[in-house]
């Protein structure tokens, strides 16, 4: 049998065995998907990434966005970490800014319904959560950089780039008639090269970006071509806009693909050939010109996978919490009702019950007691109640509003500004906020006890008193007493919660009550923990004591 007829038997065998473990690899991945169906991620959050996409801005909601002090009440970070399901770097950086920005009411029922999509076709959502791994890798975090980097100008030694290229050229096809011409080559060769690393630290910059870019498009292709998602992105044309310059995102990855032995031959010739004649200059910067006027559509093809990529995500967490979430229903009422509430981060969480109509609410109670954590459950369910049209109780209704926090404030030490003055420049955005024509809900916690309490409670009354208007609901909790009074004749409704010592321990139920706190055992906790007798007694005389 001939050399050749071996060497072709050879090659068929090594490309079946090829094809057999991209299929086995293939499968394997999707066990994977599977496995990690409904279950929270174990891998680190890299928030300086994530935040990315957030932070420039590009996408901010029609009807509210998360400010910082807010999201730092809420616990945002952890409450992101709990909710992550995405399966690809951009759909991660796509998810935090959805959950950041409250879109329209319409809009959400449209983005749930279309995640309900995923919660029965299996086979179709593993074979896009394939697609969307191959953007999984640390490095498809820079993908998000062409649409939110400004854009490279040219550098004026561009001129000499063409000049030099044009003698690469002449020089080449000069010498086969005269020689002495091949001379050239040697000394604009070594100008070349000087040229060609002087534009890596641009081309590094951008390669990562480039690379996850090319593999982006080749996913968006195949991923448009499901019937869920025709039907609910009304507009693809972008895929083929941006596909016009998938050749060269190909061409200028290309170097970041070297990644065996093998490969260095080819690299090393096509790194002499680029030298040569200029080539990966003139494309680089011709391909960031593509990208300037194709940015806008690199942009739609990065929020089109992220928004598939969130959808899935969000089915996945109903799916996982099927029992102890609901569906919220939006209200026209100044009204806050809702039964088994939970705070999502906290296990084996006591589930609370309130109805609120017309009025705010006051929540009074000792440290410990819940207080802080029951408002946070409350905005935290309001957020994920208007971003993904879940909550984590058995019912929920409430107006469709804009949220607003005050609960950790702290000094400003950059700022050299005090716990009080940060506390005070908070409330007074919070006032501002109050005079927009929609409805709001104000959480606030222990409002300025930065401060002696003749002035807090003053304050503090005339401060609610201006926040809860005819369409804003407010929630304040309060270790003040005196507020109760102050509040009643303002349509607060007054909630508290309460411990108990029993067997010489202090016990807390963590469930909430109606009316105002009537025990009162901070001195009781003191002897409790061993203090001297001493203080205890002048405690006790000093609070019996009438004024």
């Amino acid at each position: 049998m001939p050399l050749y007829s071996y060497l072709a038997i050879i090659g068929i065998i090594l490309y079946l065995l090829f094809r057999l473990l991209k299929k086995r690899s293939a499968k394997k991945h999707v066990e994977q998907l599977k496995d990690n169906w409904a279950k929270a991620k174990t891998e680190k959050f890299n928030f300086d990434q994530i935040k990315s996409f957030y932070a420039a801005q590009l996408q901010i909601s029609d009807f509210h966005q998360i400010n910082d002090q807010t999201a730092k009440d809420l616990d945002f970070s952890a409450l992101f970490r709990f909710l992550d399901r995405t399966t690809s770097k951009p759909g991660q950086q796509y998810f935090y800014n959805h959950l950041r920005n409250i879109n329209t009411e319409n809009q959400l029922k449209r983005f749930s319904t279309f995640s309900d999509t995923f919660l029965e076709a299996e086979n179709e959502r593993l074979k896009i959560q394939s697609q969307l791994s191959k953007l999984n890798h640390y490095n498809a975090y820079d993908f998000v950089r062409l649409i939110t980097d400004e854009p490279m100008k040219r550098p004026k030694w561009i001129v000499w780039v063409y000049n030099l290229s044009f003698l690469s050229i002449f020089s080449l096809i000069g010498g086969f008639f005269y020689p002495v011409l091949f001379l050239i080559m040697l000394p604009v060769f070594m100008t070349n090269m000087v040229l060609h690393y002087r534009n890596k630290n641009n081309l590094n910059y951008y390669l990562n970006a480039v690379h996850q870019l090319s593999i982006a498009i080749k996913a968006g292709d195949k991923i448009s071509n499901f019937g869920n998602i025709r039907t609910y992105f009304e507009d693809l044309s972008f895929l083929g806009s941006v596909r016009k310059i998938q050749f060269k995102t190909s061409l200028i990855g290309f170097e970041n693909k070297m990644n065996d032995e093998f490969a260095f031959f080819g690299w090393f010739f096509f790194e002499v050939l680029k030298i040569t004649f200029n080539i990966e200059i003139l494309l680089f910067f011709n391909f960031l010109e593509n990208i300037q006027h194709k940015r806008n559509d690199i942009e739609k093809l990065f929020r089109f996978l992220g928004e598939i990529d969130s959808a899935i995500a969000v089915a996945s967490i109903k799916t996982e919490y099927q029992d102890r979430i609901c569906q919220p229903h939006f209200s026209n009422k100044k009204e806050i009702r809702f039964s088994e509430i939970r705070h999502p981060l906290i296990k084996d969480c006591i589930t609370n019950y309130l109805e609120l109509s017309q009025k705010s609410m006051l929540l009074t109670g000792s440290n410990m007691s819940g207080k802080s954590t029951f408002i946070r459950t409350v905005a935290i369910n309001t957020l994920l109640a208007q971003t993904l049209n879940i909550c984590f109780a058995e019912d929920f209704t409430a107006p469709f509003l804009k949220l607003y926090s005050s609960i950790r404030i702290t000094d400003n030490l950059t700022e050299n500004t005090s716990y009080y003055l940060e506390e005070v420049l908070q409330i007074k955005k919070l006032l501002d906020f109050s005079k927009e024509d929609t409805p709001k809900l104000f959480i606030l916690d222990e409002i300025f006890k930065g401060t002696n309490t003749e002035e807090r409670m003053a304050a503090g009354k005339s401060i609610l008193s201006y926040l809860n208007t005819a369409q804003n609901i407010v929630m304040v909790s309060t270790h003040d007493i005196e507020l109760t009074e102050m509040l009643t004749q303002n349509v607060f409704e007054l909630y508290h919660f309460s411990e108990s010592i029993q067997n010489q321990e202090l016990n807390f139920d963590h469930k909430l009550k109606e009316g105002p706190l009537k025990t009162k055992n901070a001195i009781k906790i003191l002897a409790l923990y061993d203090f001297p007798e001493q203080v205890i007694t002048e405690a006790e005389m000093l609070k019996n004591k009438p004024n």
